[in-house]
């Protein structure tokens, strides 16, 4: 396990949580609230699966 990539991975996932509701809750006040929904679920997707990849990473590779 290295502890450095799990918790690397968890911040990056929950921060990717925290930024797609809190562009939930400022997309009613756009011009196009759908596609600035799209852009941000797309982006906070990506982040939040990169961080899900590095837990899991973390988890399985053992330390040297």
């Amino acid at each position: 396990m290295n502890l450095r990539v799990i918790v690397t991975g968890a911040a990056l996932a929950g921060l990717a949580l925290a930024f797609f509701f809190g562009m939930a809750t400022i997309a009613p006040k756009s011009n196009d609230p759908v596609a600035m929904m799209q852009t941000v679920g797309t982006v906070s997707g990506g982040a939040g699966v990169l961080g899900l990849v590095m837990v899991v990473f973390g988890v399985a590779r053992k330390k040297r």
